[in-house]
């Protein structure tokens, strides 16, 4: 008859295994995650957005904090040589602008490039004009790592076989018309979590 016992081990030996993952994974979500994600929910948030950046947008205007103030808008950082996240988040952009039309309502969208070396302003001007309300942004180097700070998004360039590509933020930051932070929208957000926080916006 077989022993249980080396059995017994080694179904002890997963379950102490699986519960030292989830403590690790406890770990660093309280100490790691949730804080990154607080700083843009909690505290701070008055002066998301604000600094001494000089950008310019495809419309042929400066891109400024003094941009987001005079309607809601909504700021998102990418670039166009992004495989999914970017134009995934283009296509909602422009489902939501669809869904605002309807009640007579639209929304003003900054598409910041993370990617000023590739990203001409002519070059995000054909990319984003599909998307009716998105105006692209780019400029110096400089003054996009700025506009990064400024926004509390991350951006890091990648090197890849022959080239680079660039990590960044996914989500969709909100501001109302007096250029206050009012909210973010995640990647692939619930449709209708996205929908309440819009209409909010643009109701305020």
């Amino acid at each position: 008859m077989p022993s249980t016992d080396g059995s017994s081990l080694r179904i002890l030996r997963y379950v102490l295994w699986a519960l030292a993952a989830v403590a690790i994974m406890a770990v660093g979500w309280f100490q790691v995650i949730s804080p990154r994600l607080q700083s843009l929910s909690e505290s701070g948030t008055d002066n998301l957005g604000r600094g001494d950046y000089q950008l310019v947008a495809t419309d042929g205007s400066t891109f400024t904090q003094d941009s987001l103030k005079g309607q809601p808008t909504a700021v998102f950082f990418g670039f166009t040589h992004c495989p999914d996240v970017c134009p995934t988040t283009l296509g909602e952009v422009a489902g939501w602008q669809e869904d605002l039309s309807k009640e007579g309502k639209s929304l003003r969208v900054y598409f910041v490039t993370v990617d000023p070396e590739r990203d001409t302003v002519e070059a995000l001007r054909e990319y984003v004009s599909w998307v009716p309300g998105v105006m692209g942004v780019s400029g110096e180097p400089e003054e996009i790592a700025k506009a990064v700070k400024a926004f509390r998004v991350y951006a890091r360039k990648v090197p890849t076989e022959g080239g680079y590509t660039m990590d960044h933020s996914a989500m969709t930051l909100l501001f109302d018309d007096k250029g206050r932070y009012s909210g973010l929208i995640g990647y692939q957000e619930d449709p209708e979590r996205t929908k309440a926080s819009l209409e909010k916006l643009v109701a305020g």
